[in-house]
């Protein structure tokens, strides 16, 4: 199965995507903020990142805009999953290189089918 990160400070929606992740065969990394996250995808390589936006120090938006601006990780596929809704910050989580964004609180089925068609 696929190698997934999953980057958010907070330890209660982190722990809420692991285990939403749980039994369905990807081995999961976590990362609590930008620049762990930057780290991991460097030395760890994942198929995918669950992104937060809102994070201390390098946001979700800065994070995707450098791994897709870096050849070793441009091919990551990243979901930003934050609780910005409104449609400007979505497009322009797009417009950062993000594959796909979904707005918190989420409903876990959406998160599945979105993780399967990025990957």
């Amino acid at each position: 199965m696929s190698k997934i990160l999953v980057v958010d400070d907070s330890p209660t929606a982190r722990a809420f995507m692991v285990d939403t992740l749980a039994g369905t065969g990807h081995h999961i990394l976590t990362a609590v903020d930008g620049e762990e996250a930057l780290h991991k995808a460097s030395t760890e390589r994942p198929d995918l990142i669950l992104l937060d936006v809102v994070m201390p120090g390098k946001n979700g938006f800065h994070v995707c805009r450098q791994l897709k601006a870096e050849a070793t990780t441009k091919g990551i596929k990243i979901i930003l999953v934050t609780s910005k809704n409104q449609q400007s910050d979505r497009a322009w989580g797009l417009k950062q290189g993000a594959d796909a964004y979904i707005a918190k609180p989420f409903d876990t089925a959406e998160l599945l089918v979105t993780i399967a068609k990025c990957l």
